[in-house]
């Protein structure tokens, strides 16, 4: 979440900030929380005077009943505790307006980077380059979610009838192409300088809050309600809580850690094409990287991150293209995102794969995550996060583009992790 210094010091660039985003009543709302700030300031001055005011009678009334002067010491023992009932009030009032700061800080999205070009919605967002030929397929080619029927490798209706809509099977090569994809960005992300973390794909809602899920996405997360327990939309979110209330030695930086986990996502009201077949899924799999780093190291870290994504998609020779999020299309907790899509032959479009991003010291801030100074002042972390990469949609683009009349043929790269190298 923001942080209220910024909001104080840098008003106006916070409200140009959110309106970058295109978030309504950016300037009433900050108007609104740095009054309850004040109204929070007012009160704890308040509290501490009395507090302070109530702790030097109360050495004042040991010195009194020596002295024998007892009436001066029983009112002093009844100004305390009068002083005693109106700290109680004011730290309850200070309670109170600290939620009501906590609640409107966790409403605010994160301030874009300066480099975030202006929008209102996917269309504005801004091409950095694309990458690779694209196909051109046989007559006769097919979308992925008719070859997957023709070759008998993934099975929607099956999941449908055991779990339900957007839970399909993996069978045969189908489910040997997944396994092969997941092993193939791990040991790549090995080979990176990653550690590998096999992390847990539930969590607690301290977790949610931390890393910025919650509030803003509580409905469209999995609630395990009885436990108060929620499915992972992905990896990011327990990988990163790894490090919720830490100091973390500046030796140890940067912190790289990948892993691979189911994601789920309830994604509501998905209908039409762009979302048919593996395009969009309530359950998938995804290998994550997440990297912690000085404030000073972080946007260097952010190109490295999507420099090494392209690499993976380089490796699978598929064409792709990298897009700078406009300010409408940024997630809630982004300072900048980068998007990584590959072209779908068959669909004729193109498919997002992968979004890398700086949080700065957003989820920092709400994780309570930072290191010591030189100085040995205590400052904030930043945090950033990459899917290296989502499987559905990389699976849909390989069936597509790599499609003959008699087979697919599978990326080189992955022959010694599939044992074939056609699917027929």
């Amino acid at each position: 979440m923001l942080q209220l210094t910024v909001l104080r010091e840098q008003t106006e660039q916070v409200i140009a900030g959110l309106s970058k985003r295109n978030y309504k009543n950016a300037a009433e709302e900050v108007a609104a929380l740095l009054e309850l700030d004040q109204q929070r300031r007012q009160v704890q001055n308040e509290h501490d005077t009395l507090q302070s005011r109530a702790n030097s009678i109360s050495k004042e009334i040991g010195m009194l009943m020596k002295n024998g002067e007892r009436e001066k010491a029983e009112a002093a023992k009844a100004e305390t505790s009068e002083l005693k009932q109106q700290t109680k009030a004011l730290a309850e009032q200070l309670s109170s307006l600290e939620d009501e700061i906590q609640k409107a800080l966790y409403k605010l999205p994160n301030l874009p980077h300066e480099s975030v070009p202006f929008g209102k919605s996917a269309e504005d967002n801004e091409v950095v380059l694309e990458h690779g030929a694209i196909p051109q397929l046989h007559e006769g080619a097919q979308p992925h979610w008719e070859l997957i029927q023709k070759y008998d490798i993934i099975d929607f209706e099956l999941g449908n009838k055991v779990s339900g809509a957007g839970f399909p099977f993996y069978k045969k090569q189908g489910a040997r192409l997944q396994r092969a994809l997941i092993n193939f960005f791990l040991d790549e992300a090995i080979k990176a300088g990653y550690m590998e973390v096999q992390p847990p794909i539930v969590v607690n809602e301290a977790s949610g809050y931390g890393t910025g899920q919650l509030p803003d996405k509580d409905g469209q997360m999995y609630h395990a309600t009885a436990d108060n327990l929620y499915l992972i939309p992905t990896a990011e979110v327990p990988i990163t809580n790894m490090y919720r209330d830490e100091i973390v030695p500046v030796e140890q930086l940067p912190i790289k850690n990948a892993g691979h986990t189911p994601c789920f996502r309830r994604e509501a009201g998905s209908w039409g094409a762009d979302v048919r077949g593996l395009n969009r899924l309530h359950q998938f799999d995804k290998v994550e990287i997440v990297q912690i780093t000085l404030p000073e190291k972080s946007y260097e870290a952010l190109e490295e991150m999507s420099s090494y994504i392209q690499g993976l998609l380089q490796k699978l020779e598929l064409p792709y293209r990298v897009l700078r999020l406009c300010g409408g299309d940024m997630g809630f907790t982004s300072a900048l995102t980068y998007d990584m899509e590959v072209y779908s032959a068959a669909q004729g479009r193109w498919l997002e794969v992968s979004s890398a991003s700086n949080f700065e010291t957003y989820q920092a801030n709400r994780l309570k995550l930072r290191y010591k100074t030189e100085s040995g002042k205590t400052q904030l972390l930043h945090t950033l996060n990459g899917s290296a990469l989502a499987l559905p949609r990389i699976v849909a683009a390989i069936l597509e583009n790599n499609q003959t009349p008699d087979g697919i043929n599978m990326p080189k790269v992955l022959h010694p992790y599939l044992g074939f190298e056609k699917i027929s």
